[in-house]
């Protein structure tokens, strides 16, 4: 099962905002050190602005090459000796500034570490070295010592702020994540619920069949093999369910879907979706989907992930012209796929729930029938959900 969400576009412009920032900086230190402008030419000056982008190459490196954490020290390490040996040697003709590129680097390294690095010693201990670092770097220029102790102010009140917007979103992601694990719980919860009747019926049918065959063993031999074929398969087919879905035990919680009524009950579910307001859904039930014999679990999964992608629609996509289900079978499996055209009116949330609960929900009881999700906006501007579930084999009628 994959459940994947892309990028976003509110993602991609803060990657993009924050390379701008970092090159307009870079700007700001070439022009300070330009000798037509500074009338300046000693090495130290040229120094502070190659140095930069090397600072700016941490924040920008894929994070699948080089961890936060070594980002970090890095950058911790490359600032302290830069700023120690700027102070042993207060000869030079280095700017009173330094580079404003490696400011803005350590900065942005600042917040990221709060917010990303695990465990959370670890995370303290770099912020706490990096942060040092940055308030360090009015040291050198510790020839000016008002200007030296005014800057180290601003850099202090800087890291301050650097730090408490990584914790918060570090805060906001921990809280994120607990409710994520508390909607995957309660899907877990219901998945055990409605295990019971699933398996009341398969050994409810064991049973008759059992005392089937031994009433006519006596007179009709021939025949309980046949029996015996059906017990073997209703008891396979009930473990299979008992391995997918058992979890914890289970609470009381009427059932769902009517087993072997699902597409009766799909009806009736877009047409309290187009009585509630929306439009009327399109559906498409192939004939290779109705001859599909599908688990009594998969069943009630196939219906929660219209119900859901239906409740999503009507919630974060108001006015969308064209809501389409789709249900076919392709590579031995059950493809149900949900799409509705883009929202007729801005909405303040993404279309179709980006990131939302109701998702992982979803993802999750997939998940536990052994099936395949995927959800991400459309080529048009929607939103398209698709799922994929086992199917057991086919049947006529």
């Amino acid at each position: 099962m994959t459940y994947h969400v892309p990028e976003t576009r509110r993602t991609r412009w803060v990657a993009i905002s924050v390379l701008w920032v970092l090159v307009l900086l870079w700007l700001v230190d070439w022009i300070s050190v330009w000798p037509p402008i500074t009338g300046r030419h000693s090495i130290w000056d040229w120094l502070l602005v190659i140095s930069g982008p090397l600072f700016a190459a941490l924040v920008v490196v894929p994070g699948r090459r080089l961890a936060v954490a070594w980002r970090a020290g890095l950058a911790a390490a490359g600032s302290w000796l830069l700023t120690v040996a700027l102070a042993v040697f207060p000869a030079h003709d280095a700017l009173w500034l330094w580079g404003f590129m490696e400011t803005g680097a350590l900065l942005i390294l600042l917040g990221v570490t709060a917010r990303r690095v695990q465990p959370m010693s670890l995370a303290v201990a770099l912020c706490s070295v990096l942060g040092l670092a940055i308030i360090a770097l009015p040291l050198r220029v510790a020839d000016q010592v008002v200007v030296a102790a005014i800057f180290t102010i601003v850099m202090a009140w800087c890291v301050a702020i650097a730090l408490i917007l990584g914790g918060y979103v570090r805060s906001a992601d921990m809280r994120r994540a607990q409710t994520v694990t508390r909607v995957q719980q309660a899907e877990r919860l219901e998945l055990a619920r409605e295990l019971h009747d699933f398996v009341a019926h398969h050994v409810t049918g064991i049973v008759v069949q059992a005392q089937a065959a031994r009433t006519i063993l006596a007179t009709a031999p021939h025949q309980v093999d046949g029996i015996l074929s059906a017990i073997e398969t209703a008891g396979t087919e009930t473990l299979d369910s008992m391995r997918r879905l058992v979890r914890v035990l289970r609470e009381q919680d009427p059932r769902t879907v009517r087993s072997g009524e699902l597409y009766a009950e799909l009806a009736d579910l877009v047409a309290d979706f187009a009585r509630g307001g929306g439009p009327e859904p399109t559906v498409r039930v192939t004939g290779a989907a109705r001859k599909a014999r599908l688990a009594p679990e998969v069943e009630v999964s196939v219906h929660r992930v219209v119900q859901e992608s239906l409740t999503n629609v009507r919630r974060h996509a108001p006015g969308a012209a064209l809501v389409t289900v789709g249900i076919d079978v392709a590579n031995a499996l059950l493809a149900v796929e949900v799409c509705n055209s883009a929202p007729a009116q801005r909405v303040t949330v993404p279309v179709g729930g980006l990131g939302g609960l109701g998702l992982v929900g979803l993802a999750e009881r997939v998940q536990a029938v052994e099936g395949r999700f995927s959800a991400g906006p459309a080529v048009d501007g929607g939103w398209r959900v698709l799922a994929r579930f086992p199917i057991l084999d086919t049947v006529d009628g």
